[in-house]
């Protein structure tokens, strides 16, 4: 029986940078992943393709509707290949998980392909393709993501009636595809399918689209698809959805009570990801789960059984790729007898929608929750000489800062590159930076990032230069 300090169960975003962080300080590790591939959900059905389908999407849309603009003239119809940009989407993903394979090869980790599950708090049990085998790990981390959530009405049939899995996969542009649910998931495929020439329209519980973040930033992405011609049902609540044949019918009550119905070639379900412990066989070693089917983890990441450990979507907080990796590396550490934190409020959240959405630190409904007096800076893309250059004008950085000690609580923005933006507000936070830390920095000129420095100013006494 093979013996290990560390086996991971599970090769997502967490569970692979636990492996690599736990050989890096020295401990004999393995890694157990159910499926062929290494990457999890992020790499394989989740964050590379839906991105590589946003950005294949985003370049025809701008060929067909912006590029006359800028003077670029395409003689003929410029048409998709949707087959090709597929394709193209796969050949990402597959470059993506040989880089994790490579990872794992290069510091030595072993890599079990089969279902991990308990036989006790120290052995693992792998069901392969090809057989059975058990190892021996003195150290063990769940790490075994999670799977799409529906709805208990809902039957996904994969063809019709799809979850973002499928949708990654399409083998036809909808006519009309509904959206249920207005989170990321929801938004960003829907985006993609109507630059594609989709109808699309979205069907949210809530009163506003991306409920979790600040509200301003709901209400101008709200504005800005509205523009790019998707329909929003909100405060709509989805009590049907039947399939006849190559049609779907969807049925709501708006809030008013009174009934709805929608009627689309496509349904694609997006209510969120559920905590993913099936077949881990938990029980046999004492591990707890919650009453939402998550791990129960202290502090440390912890369970109640002291040399296990869980951290990524199968425990609680956001479900987010980046958040696993912190986790995947906290632990790592902490069994090194290093002290690692993790400060939870700084973890970054992102929409990659066009504009792009990010947001980081507390939102002004936390705020006023929470009875902090705070001030806000606000300042809009359109006022930037780069954003006019590159036409991308919708949006705005908007910071708030404490009301007497003008230290950061929160950054959120909307607008080209806030992804990547999004950055420099986990860095002046991290570092308890004031408004008026950000605003005396030097930002090239231009840039799109120059609307942070000016959103600081503007926080900082209503100093915003340009606008």
């Amino acid at each position: 029986m093979n013996q290990y300090d560390v086996a991971i169960i599970g090769s997502g975003p967490g569970g692979y940078v636990a492996a690599i962080r736990c050989a890096q300080l020295g401990m004999k590790t393995a890694i157990i992943e159910k499926y062929t591939t290494l990457g999890g959900t992020c790499l394989n059905v989740g964050c590379i393709p839906s991105k590589a389908l946003l950005d294949s999407s985003h370049h025809y849309e701008d060929a067909v509707k912006h590029f006359e603009e800028h003077g670029i003239e395409i003689p003929g119809e410029v048409k998709v290949n949707l087959e090709q940009m597929i394709a193209r989407k796969q050949g990402v993903v597959d470059q993506t998980t040989k880089g994790i394979e490579f990872l794992m090869s290069k510091n030595k980790i072993d890599v079990y392909h089969g279902v991990g599950s308990f036989k006790d708090a120290t052995h693992v049990h792998i069901a392969k393709e090809d057989g059975e085998e058990t190892i021996e790990a003195k150290n063990i981390i769940i790490a075994t993501g999670s799977k799409p959530a529906s709805l208990p009405f809902i039957e996904i049939d994969k063809e019709r009636i799809i979850t973002s899995t499928e949708a990654l996969k399409l083998k036809e542009v909808p006519k009309h595809m509904i959206v249920i649910g207005g989170g990321v998931i929801g938004l960003e495929l829907g985006q993609v399918y109507k630059r594609l020439g989709a109808e699309v329209t979205v069907v949210e519980y809530m009163d506003r689209i991306i409920p979790g973040m600040d509200a301003a930033l709901s209400k101008e992405l709200t504005k800005v698809m509205k523009k790019q011609k998707v329909k929003f049902n909100l405060s709509h609540k989805v009590k049907s959805v039947e399939r006849k044949g190559d049609e779907v019918i969807v049925k709501a009550d708006d809030k008013k009570g009174e009934e709805v119905t929608l009627k689309g070639d496509y349904c694609l379900v997006s209510v969120g990801r559920k905590p993913y412990t099936d077949g881990l066989n938990a029980e046999a070693a004492g591990v707890k789960l919650d009453d939402r089917g998550r791990v129960e983890v202290n502090e440390h990441l912890q369970t109640n059984v002291s040399n296990i450990y869980a951290i990524g979507d199968v425990v609680k907080g956001a479900m987010l790729a980046h958040k696993a990796e912190e986790e995947g590396t906290m632990v790592a550490e902490l069994l090194a007898g290093q002290k690692p934190h993790i400060d939870y409020n700084l973890i970054p959240g992102v929409v990659y929608t066009w504009p792009e959405v990010a947001a980081v630190g507390k939102t002004e409904e936390q705020l006023k929750e929470e009875g902090i007096e705070y001030k806000s800076g606000q300042f809009p893309m359109r006022a930037l000489g780069r954003a006019r250059a590159s036409m991308d004008i919708d949006g705005f950085v908007k910071i708030l800062a404490d009301k007497k000690t003008d230290e950061v609580l929160g950054i959120h923005m909307i607008g080209a590159r806030c992804a990547d933006l999004i950055a420099e507000g986990v860095t002046a936070m991290e570092f308890r930076a004031s408004a008026e830390d950000i605003s005396r920095m030097s930002h090239a000129h231009p840039t799109f990032a120059e609307a942070v420095k000016e959103a600081a100013l503007a926080a900082t006494d209503d100093r915003a230069l340009h606008v």
